[in-house]
């Protein structure tokens, strides 16, 4: 999968910031991996203002959950409001 496709599905977040790590070398022959990557964000957006851990993650899904689990295996989100500390 691209990065590109990833930031794509993300942008419906509006993010401040976005960076996107692609994890996926370091799980090559990972067990039930049929083929979808491994990646790790960091995402701020003013949608997650208010918003608990879950309901942030849930918001992050929703974006790119179509993808689960052909072009995404695995995801490790971390999502802020502005001015929190990543």
């Amino acid at each position: 999968m691209s990065l590109d496709l990833l930031k794509q599905r993300l942008a419906a977040l509006a993010p401040t910031k976005l960076e996107i790590q692609d994890d996926s070398a370091q799980h090559a022959g990972h067990a039930g991996n049929r083929g979808g990557g491994h990646y790790t964000i960091l995402v701020e957006s003013s949608q997650f203002a208010g918003k608990s851990t879950i309901m942030r993650h849930r918001l992050v899904y929703e974006a790119v959950g179509d993808l689960i689990p052909t072009q995404i295996h695995a995801l490790s989100i971390r999502a802020y409001a502005p001015g929190e500390q990543p």
